[in-house]
């Protein structure tokens, strides 16, 4: 079973993973806003190369190698990467530090630390024992549904790594016993997630995954809704793709229903985020 610790930096709280722990990592709270990366990466290994992207809730993602390391003190507004019209208004103007659209970065060399924001989206670090390098993902219902940490692990196979050797720890998200969604956005996730050659339209596919042991999806009390735990579909395709049960972590810790520690667009509806970075080894 793996534990999850609360750590402290500047008398503030954030979290690691026994999973991650060869790994400077965390998944920081609330209390460290407005602080980015750049400054963040301070609690973790401060001569790390800083790296991150303009989140679009898509499945890109990219090498550190097609990017410029974040510098010390770039004007950034990481709580845009939460709207869905964040793609649109992108604007790169002389004052602005230029970000790629992506939703996942991962490492080519040692020392660089890869950020992802969050606030209900979960976010998603994940390491090779072999090879020491990382990824960071983020994965709301449509990363999830456009299977962005599968395609991050891919990223990471194409540069060596096994599936044996991978590690992979979810932070804190919305839960899905307070995520209400759709059928059909339930049934979109839900298809990524059922057993290979399950797959039917969204009662056939909601039907096999409520009968699932930990089923990602749940009953809700309203017509035409459902509750939708993403972190428990991105363990199923995990799952799929053969990462053993005891390579994958899940923070037990629900933004939505944490407002002391998490901010919750769900919640408060406000655009504010939390950072969670990894670096390479």
């Amino acid at each position: 079973m793996h534990t999850w610790h609360w750590q402290t930096w500047n008398g503030l709280p954030y979290l690691t993973c026994s999973l991650l722990e060869q790994w400077p990592h965390g998944f920081f709270t609330n209390q460290f806003w407005p602080r980015s990366p750049q400054e963040l990466v301070g609690a973790l290994r401060p001569t790390a190369r800083v790296y991150r992207v303009k989140q679009v809730h898509g499945n890109t993602v990219l090498p550190t190698g097609t990017l410029t390391p974040v510098s010390e003190g770039a004007l950034e507004s990481p709580e845009s990467d939460l709207t869905e019209a964040s793609a649109q208004n992108n604007q790169n103007t002389p004052d602005r530090e230029p970000f790629l659209h992506a939703d996942g970065l991962h490492t080519q060399k040692a020392l660089e630390a890869v950020w992802v924001a969050s606030a209900d989206c979960t976010p998603v670090l994940i390491a090779d024992s072999e090879t020491g390098q990382v990824a960071a993902v983020h994965s709301g219902w449509r990363g999830t549904a456009r299977q962005i940490v599968p395609e991050a692990i891919a990223k990471l196979q194409q540069q060596g790594s096994k599936l044996e050797n991978l590690r992979v720890a979810m932070g804190p998200a919305i839960a899905g016993e307070v995520y209400q969604v759709s059928l059909e956005v339930a049934a979109e996730v839900g298809a990524t997630a059922v057993p290979k050659g399950q797959a039917g339209d969204a009662a056939a596919i909601l039907d096999i995954l409520q009968k699932l042991p930990a089923p990602p999806v749940l009953a809700d009390p309203e017509p035409g809704r459902v509750r939708l735990d993403v972190r428990r579909a991105i363990a199923l395709q995990l799952e799929q793709l053969g990462i053993a049960p005891e390579q994958i972590a899940c923070a037990p810790h629900c933004t939505y229903q944490s407002p002391e520690y998490f901010f919750s667009y769900r919640r408060d509806s406000q655009k504010k985020v939390q950072w969670s970075g990894i670096v390479s080894i």
